[in-house]
């Protein structure tokens, strides 16, 4: 619980990794130099999104690659990998790899369901198996008993000059232990305690049992996912919302994040889609200002670590004034303090 008396241990960011379709380097490249700011400010964490068919980071784990040799402490995560679209067996090596490659640092987050649009996809991505493929928790469970070195093939050894094992290389010990799961419900919630894994909470919840009230239903939801996590009030649940400090902000950079904030506001009053989805309003203010409010937060009291959310669409130079106020100022006044270690 963040107060002053208990301070927030750790503090993160998520960032989504827009990029133009006719010259994607460009954006790539921003997106690899917000990572290496948040390891030079002392963020203890950074995640990347994952987006498919869009103009946003489609294969985060390769981004993640780089960003391990330009990084030297940050944890490097994903927020999420949407298992629909994924092999567990291959995404189970290409994690592996990158966490040696990090030293340890990998923290990634998956999800589970059909992936968007699947109708109009299907051929595509599963042409042959498109009506048998499963999108449950089996999905994940699958990944994750892989990660920890269960087999993988009944074959191993010598095969002419050529080694094999019966398990995925290379393995990581304790890769396992840092795998997250990102719900917005409490059916998600009580899995993923279920499971042992760790709990990524962001600004998006399902309306539950009449409710509409988006803290109470994610405060819920946190304590549904300890409930059954065997580490109790002890398991790790990371707390996302969308924060945009203007400490340190241009006039017209206050215009624009107020502006924008403004344009999101509509979706947060009633769930919105056929699953009934609610957004959480986006924070906007002094770091003094949105430290008050996040301390009124009812979920947010529930945690002791971020991944604030960066908004989609702003500038480079946005960003680096968002992550510097957050790191200097806000996370400060939450009582963080910069990390000297990469959190294990």
């Amino acid at each position: 619980m963040p107060t002053e008396a208990q301070p927030l241990r750790k503090l993160g960011f998520l960032t989504i990794g827009l990029f133009d379709g006719a010259d994607p380097g460009p954006g790539h490249e921003s997106t690899l130099r917000v990572l290496e700011l948040g390891d030079e400010l002392g963020f203890d964490s950074a995640a990347v999104r994952h987006r498919h068919l869009q103009y946003g980071i489609s294969s985060p784990v390769a981004v993640l690659a780089a960003a391990t040799q330009r990084t030297s402490r940050i944890a490097l995560g994903t927020a999420v990998i949407p298992l629909g679209w994924e092999n567990p067996l291959r995404l189970a090596e290409d994690l592996a790899t990158v966490d040696v490659l990090s030293g340890g640092r990998l923290n990634p987050g998956v999800s589970v369901g059909p992936p968007m649009h699947y109708d109009a996809l299907r051929s595509a991505l599963y042409p042959d198996t498109g009506d048998q493929e499963d999108f449950s928790y089996e999905r994940v469970s699958r990944l994750l008993s892989l990660i920890r070195g269960d087999r993988a093939s009944t074959f191993s050894g010598t095969e002419g000059i050529e080694q094999f094992s019966d398990h995925v290389q290379p393995h990581s010990p304790g890769l396992a232990g840092r795998m997250w799961y990102g719900g917005g419900s409490t059916r998600s919630a009580t899995w993923a305690g279920e499971a042992g894994m760790n709990f990524l909470s962001s600004n998006v919840v399902r309306a539950e049992d009449g409710s509409t009230d988006f803290e109470k239903i994610q405060l819920s939801q946190i304590q549904a996912f300890r409930a059954h996590h065997p580490s109790g009030a002890q398991a790790r649940v990371s707390h996302g919302l969308v924060v945009i400090p203007t400490d340190s902000a241009t006039a017209e950079q206050r215009a624009k994040y107020v502006d924008y904030a403004a344009k999101r506001l509509p979706r947060t009053k009633t769930p919105q889609g056929p699953a009934g989805v609610l957004f959480s309003p986006d924070y906007v203010g002094t770091s003094a200002e949105i430290a008050e409010q996040l301390y009124q937060h009812a979920a947010f009291r529930e945690i002791d670590e971020v991944t604030f959310a960066l908004p989609f669409t702003f500038e480079h130079e946005d960003y680096v004034q968002i992550l510097t106020d957050i790191a200097t100022r806000l996370g400060p006044g939450l009582g963080w303090k910069p990390a000297g270690l990469f959190p294990g």
